[in-house]
Order: structure tokens, then sequence, then C-alpha cells
């Protein structure tokens, strides 16, 4: 598809400065962008390529216009007004309806005609498929589960027994929702398994990225309410409950019945420990370690960045004596106060 910048800047609600009937059908970045394409700039430290970009146009706040060669569509957000561009240029192809010969559906399954199942797809008994949903490839859907209308499931994800999906849910490749959670009862030494009896409710406009798993729930549900953004490869377990509009990056891992505010970030390999309750409005940031609740909203770190070796073992040799030299200052305070007190 294309469009002039002037469209362009119209849907997004921005303001062109140059050419309004410039064509524009494709979207790359600066460095690679070419005639016709539009790019976009929201980190200042690739402002260098402005000069250089051969880009038709360029979304950019107001601060960068004075330094932009190219014709610049001005926006309060570039990286937002470049989301909502190249969606519009560049649409999905719809999928589709229709059942593929090679697709396995019970026949207790409601399927909505204009569904479209794909090759070695699996649909148990009692599932309900609404209008729109695409079922890739080798998916398995397992008995009493409920998907929305307007989902896609991509390729090769395994929804468990009772799940249930909301409307227009994306999720990728070897997501595994509905897996029984870690539950054990210790008995003499010796693993009990605990009965994993809950499920999975998941709401609308949910994104769940490639290999994360969510665990069904011991009794309860798990929970991932409306909006929810979850990257690749993260561990969601057995009663854990995110709140709206919260993004998580990969590699992050939630323990059991965790609590998750509405409209939170959590940085890429967090840890978060069960039973701990994080407040809505909390941004986390990357490979920290949430060890107890967070009550008020906020930017939390923990965990120490990177720096060079010789540096490291000076300070971890010292992190070990942290608490001796507390002992020590405490008793010179507790001197210095006697002694001023004479």
């Amino acid at each position: 598809m294309a469009a002039t910048l002037g469209e362009l800047a119209g849907y997004v609600d921005g303001s062109v400065r140059g050419d309004p009937a410039c064509v524009i059908s494709g979207v790359a970045t600066l460095q690679n962008a070419k005639d016709g394409d539009i790019t976009f700039l929201s980190n200042p430290r690739y402002i260098r390529y402005l000069s250089t970009t051969a880009a038709s146009a360029v979304i950019l706040s107001q601060d960068h216009v004075s330094v932009c060669r190219a014709n610049a569509l001005v926006a309060a957000d570039p990286y937002l007004a470049y989301a909502k561009i190249a969606g519009f240029l560049l649409p999905q192809r719809a999928p589709a309806s229709g059942r593929h010969p090679s697709a396995v559906i019970d026949a207790a399954a409601e399927v909505h005609p204009s569904a479209c199942i794909g090759a070695h797809t699996v649909i148990e008994a009692a599932v309900r498929i609404a209008a729109d949903v695409v079922i890739g490839a080798g998916c398995v859907v397992a008995r009493g589960s409920d998907i929305g209308a307007g989902s896609r499931l991509v390729a090769n994800v395994s929804i468990g027994e009772g799940t249930r999906i909301g409307k227009r849910a994306l999720i990728h490749p070897g997501v595994v929702i509905g897996s029984d959670g870690f539950g054990f009862a210790n008995q003499a030494g010796r693993w009990l398994k605990v009965p994993q009896l809950g499920a999975v409710s998941i709401g609308d406009d949910v994104e769940i990225g490639a290999n994360t798993t969510i665990d069904r729930g011991t009794l309860d549900d798990t929970v991932i309410e409306d909006g929810v953004k979850l990257d690749n490869q993260i561990q969601v377990a057995h009663n854990v409950r995110i709140g709206a509009h919260t993004a998580i990056a990969a590699c992050t891992g939630i323990a059991g019945s965790a609590r998750i505010g509405a409209r939170c970030t959590i940085g890429g390999g967090v840890g978060i420990v069960g039973h701990t309750e994080i407040a809505d409005d909390v941004h986390i940031t990357g490979m920290s370690f949430v060890a107890q609740s967070i009550r008020e909203p906020g930017l939390y770190s923990s965990g120490t960045p990177l720096e060079p070796n010789r540096e490291w073992r000076k300070n971890y040799a010292r992190f070990h004596q942290l608490d001796d030299m507390a002992r020590r200052l405490r008793r010179l305070e507790k001197t210095l106060k006697e002694r001023d007190a004479e």
C-alpha cells in the first residue's frame, strides 16, 4: 500500500515539514531506508544518521526538525506514530477460512465457519472457537477450551484443558498455556504431586511471545488481564495474576501466586518471588530480583551493573565485609556519643 506524506500525517495526527505530496510505500531504518521509504527517530543516539539517510521522509519530534534534511513528519511520539504508519502501509494478510484436511477436529467441538484451522492441528471435544480465529499448523487445543473472536495462534501452540482466551489475542509459536504448575508436597523425603485443578484465563488483546509458558492454577485460575504483552521465554507459574496493560520482557520468571498490577513494565531477566504483590504502575529494570512486595508505584532496580573484573573482584570482597563494617561503625558511633555525654 502507498500513501502521501500528508495522508500519513493526518492518520497519526502529525504535521508535515516539506512536501506533503511525497509518496510513501515502505518503512525502513534510518541507515537502510531508500527512496519511497519512511523511517523514524525516537532515540537521540541515532541522530547522526539524519544527515545521510536516503529515506523520503522521517518521523520525528519537533526538537529534531532543524537537523533533518529529508521531508519530516512531526509527531509528539515518533515511535508510536511509526507503529501506526507501519501497520497502515503493511497490513497483515487476512488468512482464508477453512480446515486443512490433516486437522483433527472432534465432532463435539464448536468451530465457527469463518475460522481457519491449519495443518496437523488437533482440536478436542467441547472446544469453542469463535469467528475469524486462526489456528496455525501443529497446534493442540485441549478439551473445554474457549478461544475468542479474531484471535490467532501462529503455530505449534499448546492450549491446556479449560483454557479461556479472549478476543484478538496473538500467540506466537511454541507457547504453552495451561500446563501443570510446579506443585509438590514432601512426604518423608519424597515428592507427592499436588493436582493442578485450576485453568488459565486470558483477556482481550493479549500478545504472548514465542516459547512462553503459562501454568494452570492449583485451585483458582491463573489470570492474564486485558492488553497484557508478554515477550518470549517467560515463565508464569500457577495462580499468578497479571494486571491489565502490563508489559513484561523476555526471560522473566514469575513464581506461583505472585500478583502484578496494571500498567506495569518489567525488564528482561527479572525474577519475581512467589506470593509477592506488585502495585499498579510499577516499573522494574532488567535483571532485577523482586524478593518482597512493592506497594507504591515508581521505578525499581536491583543487581550490580557490569564493571571491569578487577574492580568487581574488589567490590565483591568488600561486600562480604559489610556486616562487620556496620557493626564496627555502630560501636564507634556509640563510643562517640558516650564521650560527648561526659
